[in-house]
């Protein structure tokens, strides 16, 4: 099979693409870290303080969740666009809005200076975020997985997904450094906290110039040359693909919800309460060693992924989840800062080993005129069912039963969940993801399928 109709381009443009991904998204979800870290250390006082301090808190993690009821919308453009004229562009234009809205929030009043239009502003820009973090994913990890061969997509794939963690690690990171160096104390709480949003505008810039200078995806040059893109990508995704939506989604929501809880927003926030009683910048450190331990199974998983398929390897990382949702608690309920850190160094080998193969899988598992809107959309409605309120609805248990418990009965059952959806997909590691292989992409990327294509061996032994 040549090299053009198996979707991937020369080793050096495969490395520059890499490249591309991994910068562009791990400052994209810089931007999105920021502001979870914030809504759960200074939101709640800086713009909901009429609320009062638990009802605030709930209203900053809701005002997290609020931006991921958007992502679909910035799924559906980009996925419309990025299916009818481009990847590459899509992805310079979503870092472009993240970073304009993240900088924005950095010079954003508080309630205290213009009363209720500060929450209202505060919002608006949260949706832009969301709109963007909607349409990035999904031409990120078509870029990488498009470019590559059939056998290194697992690994290719694991690119973007570990701007995930780097984001957070960065975010975590200059957090730390403002509220335990430059501004601690109340200095934080006064403009010490803007810093890390303002920092957006100088990333922004670096991940602009370095998306500008990557190839378009093989596999959409060649649906351009040969005129096969689809008039209305959205509506033919949804009248034949729509349980790989469903599913693809419910795959991604267990991980999500995991992920955007305990690394994110949450846990800072338990974590510094009087109920467990840690310091500020002691438990942002322990965030940014999660998120190197996140980094570290998150690129084990790209390599699994390609040895043992994308199947096997979500299987063993939410099973490692289901396995440590108690201990997590267990642990950080102890108030010991170590073992806060064994906790979040034991969760995050689920988390990473649950979502590391997803960009290939989800690449695959969709046809290449879709392809785009398919895994932009699956990814941004998993987003919303796991992800989106996590934080909020951990408060409001913690609340209403006053022990964790609840907590880890939730992420229990949303792991439950993703396996069930990962056990009703189809591994197809190695199909041929060219327009030429449309027809058997249409069929078999479900155990409900009656007809079951055989997996392109050719593309498999491409090289």
């Amino acid at each position: 099979m040549s090299t053009k109709s198996q979707g991937h381009s020369s080793a050096a443009n495969q490395r520059r693409v890499a490249f591309a991904t991994i910068i562009g998204t791990t400052v994209e979800w810089y931007d999105f870290f920021i502001y979870a870290t914030a809504a759960g250390l200074v939101f709640a006082h800086l713009f909901f303080e009429p609320a009062g301090e638990s009802i605030g808190l709930l209203l900053a993690f809701a005002s997290v969740g609020i931006s991921f009821l958007f992502r679909p919308l910035g799924a559906f453009l980009a996925g419309h666009y990025g299916d009818k004229i481009g990847r590459r562009w899509m992805l310079v234009i979503t870092l472009i809005l993240m970073g304009a809205a993240t900088t924005l929030i950095g010079v954003l009043p508080t309630y205290e200076n213009i009363g209720v239009m500060a929450p209202v502003l505060l919002l608006l820009l949260r949706i832009l975020q969301g709109v963007s973090a909607g349409g990035e994913w999904g031409g990120a990890v078509l870029m990488a997985v498009e470019h590559s061969p059939a056998d290194r997509r697992g690994r290719a794939g694991a690119f973007p997904q570990l701007g995930v963690p780097l984001g957070m690690l960065l975010a975590s990171g200059v957090t730390t450094l403002m509220t335990g160096v430059i501004s601690p104390g109340q200095a934080f709480l006064e403009w010490g906290w803007r810093v890390p949003f303002l920092l957006s505008f100088v990333l922004i810039i670096v991940g602009y110039l370095v998306r500008r200078a990557v190839d378009e995806s093989p596999v959409f040059l060649e649906i351009a040359e040969k005129k096969q893109q689809t008039k209305v990508p959205i509506a033919e995704l949804f009248r034949k693909h729509w349980l790989l939506v469903i599913l693809a989604a419910l795959v991604f929501a267990g991980n999500n919800a995991a992920g955007y809880m305990a690394t994110g927003g949450f846990i800072p926030s338990y974590a510094t309460s009087p109920a467990v009683g840690l310091e500020r910048t002691d438990v942002l450190l322990a965030i940014t060693f999660a998120s190197a331990c996140w980094f570290f199974w998150t690129a084990m998983a790209g390599f699994l992924a390609d040895k043992i398929g994308r199947r096997k390897t979500y299987l063993i990382g939410f099973t490692a989840q289901l396995l440590t949702v108690f201990p997590l608690f267990w642990l950080i309920n102890t108030g010991s800062l170590a073992m806060l850190y064994l906790a979040l160094a034991l969760f995050t080998v689920g988390l990473g080993l649950g979502y590391g193969p997803q960009a290939a899988w989800y690449a695959e598992i969709f046809p290449a005129s879709v392809r785009f809107s398919g895994v932009s959309i699956s990814y941004a409605l998993g987003a919303i069912l796991g992800g989106a309120f996590a934080p909020t609805i951990a408060q409001a248990l913690i609340n209403a039963t006053g022990t964790s418990t609840a907590v880890s009965l939730y992420l229990l059952g949303m792991t439950v969940v993703s396996i069930l959806a990962v056990l009703a997909l189809r591994d197809r590691r190695g199909i041929d993801l060219s327009i030429t292989n449309q027809a058997e992409q249409e069929v078999g990327a479900t155990v409900f399928d009656k007809r079951r294509p055989a997996v392109n061996e050719r593309a498999k032994a491409t090289v």
